[in-house]
């Protein structure tokens, strides 16, 4: 194919997922949409230099005819999507597609993003357990011999699934001397593969659209999904999307985003913990917006209540899904009373939701499913809440930059607590696994760029703790030290010294990767490409 290279091994069991003509589908894609991209990637940065300059965040005039026009609708919603209660997420490794499809989850969102770590094996992989699953295929054995397939009763979730965001790439497909979209790549192998048979199937190619930052984001997938079902010859509006408004940009721009969609919208979600990490990230220079240590940053600090607020009005103003975000928590199998908390707050955050109108929530492990479905089977006997219209909310630009926390404070256990999530989660990711439990929490990408965010922005303002110390990049520099110690003891971390130098970089106050998949995205392709 001319001015296509694959650089990847390609094991015999996944050259159908690389076809030649799943390839050209994809390289089609890339070509026709990638300088859209691009160009859009370069609009963020343009963003970035207005906020640095003291130009805050609005709702955009341009736009206001559709903000304030109540009579233009989403689409109803698409088979096996009308009741959503229950999501449960994760990467795209065999046994979780299998345990995933089998939990009794309403749907199931198969994530190559934030919860998958970008080796060219796990992409490649991941899109073969699909596919199999689509087609009941699918099985796995473990190593002590224990079987997996899907449930004969048939009675597995719908499925959903979250491509790479726009601004990554997948270096192992390079198209005109340039390395592919990941976005395309993920979104273009499966959609080639599956769409068809999931529609004969009775549902559709359904995904998640993950950190976009306006509308006009949300207008190039729209483009993408019309040229891709006309390609395959399936009507316009079979595909459906949900939107993650996990960036603080898109929050001022959520009924745009549902309009850009049109008929392939299927709602918004409150992705919480990338939303905490874009409000860090995006004014991470202004110190009107220092925020404290994570725990204290909850759903119900002022800028979170209005976005959640503002989320649920929208959507159901415009008869498309509100969904709840992400129960982190994992059961604490060695202690009850640990447990025992923690399980409540899984059942106080999930009654929060339903009951401010959320059409359904997002859970990480199977154990908290029963817990979800029985608070919303409670507060909503019906498949959605549509009807709670919230049309007394009015949400301000203010209200939504509102960052104050009663009581915030940051302690060197603040400290200490991101270094080891950080380097925890970054040394797994560089490994091969983008979901990693720690503390008790099902911990991916989005919570350690919190904890990455929280650091830098903490030493750029020389922030001092609640007893005084001033947190210097020489004072946090000797906690990363003595926490890389302290794993690396232990011997189950054998990048942590990879770890320790990439994030030693990101604790001086001065200089801020975009994002942690991106600034770990060579050492991870140039450690675990294998065979090229």
């Amino acid at each position: 194919m001319k001015g296509v290279r694959i650089v990847g091994y390609v094991p015999p069991e996944q050259k159908d997922i690389l076809s030649e003509d799943a390839i050209m589908f994809v390289v089609t894609l890339h070509r026709l949409f990638n300088p859209t991209r691009l160009a859009l990637l370069k609009k963020r940065v343009g963003r970035e230099a207005e906020i640095n300059s003291g130009v805050l965040p609005d709702f955009l005039p341009e736009t206001a005819y559709i903000r304030d026009d109540p009579t233009w609708k989403g689409p109803s919603p698409a088979p096996g999507l009308r009741d959503r209660r229950v999501e449960i997420t994760g990467p795209v490794d065999r046994k979780m597609v299998i345990n995933a499809l089998n939990s009794g989850a309403s749907t199931y969102m198969a994530d190559f993003e934030d919860s998958s770590s970008p080796t060219w094996s796990n992409m490649i992989s991941g899109q073969l357990n699909l596919r199999d699953a689509i087609q009941k295929t699918i099985s796995f054995t473990d190593p002590k011999g224990k079987a997996y397939r899907l449930r004969s009763d048939g009675k597995t979730c719908t499925l959903l699934v979250r491509p790479r965001g726009w601004h990554m790439v997948e270096k192992h497909l390079l198209i005109d001397n340039e390395p592919c979209s990941a976005s395309i790549f993920d979104f273009g192998l499966f959609f080639f593969h599956n769409a068809k048979r999931l529609v004969a199937n009775g549902h559709g190619p359904y995904f998640y659209l993950p950190k976009m930052e306006s509308h006009l984001e949300a207008r190039l997938w729209n483009d993408i999904f019309n040229v891709s079902q006309d390609t395959i010859g399936i009507p316009r509006g079979t595909i459906r999307a949900t939107v993650l408004i996990e960036t603080i940009l898109a929050a001022f721009e959520m009924d745009e985003i549902i309009y850009e969609l049109r008929d392939h919208s299927a709602g918004l979600n409150c992705g919480r913990w990338d939303y905490i990490f874009s409000v860090i990230k995006k004014f991470r220079n202004d110190p009107r917006f220092i925020l404290p240590d994570r725990s204290q940053v909850t759903m119900t600090v002022p800028f979170m209540d209005a976005y959640v607020r503002l989320l649920i009005k929208t959507c159901h103003r415009r008869g498309v899904h509100a969904m709840g975000g992400m129960a982190a928590q994992i059961p604490i199998k060695d202690d009850v009373a640990a447990n025992t908390a923690a399980m409540d707050k899984v059942r106080n955050d999930k009654r929060r939701e339903v009951l401010a109108g959320h059409d359904g929530t997002w859970i990480a492990h199977p154990a908290l499913a029963k817990i979800a479905f029985e608070e919303f089977d409670k507060y909503m006997p019906s498949p959605n809440q549509f009807y709670i219209r919230r049309e007394e909310v009015v949400v301000t630009a203010s209200e939504l930059l509102n960052t104050n926390v009663v009581g915030a404070s940051i302690t060197e256990k603040s400290i200490r607590d991101n270094l080891y999530v950080c380097l925890v989660y970054m040394e797994s990711w560089l490994r091969g696994t983008g979901c990693v439990p720690v503390n008790n929490l099902m911990e991916d990408a989005a919570t350690a760029e919190i904890s990455r965010s929280q650091l830098f922005q903490w030493v750029h303002h020389a922030v001092r703790t609640d007893d005084g110390t001033a947190i210097t990049p020489e004072y946090v520099g000797s906690l990363l030290r003595e926490e890389v110690g302290k794993l690396e003891s232990t011997g189950k971390y054998p990048k942590i010294r990879q770890t320790e130098k990439l994030m030693a970089t990101q604790i001086s106050g001065y200089e801020y990767s975009d994002f942690l998949t991106t600034l770990c995205y060579d050492e991870l392709v140039s450690s675990t490409s294998g065979r090229l």
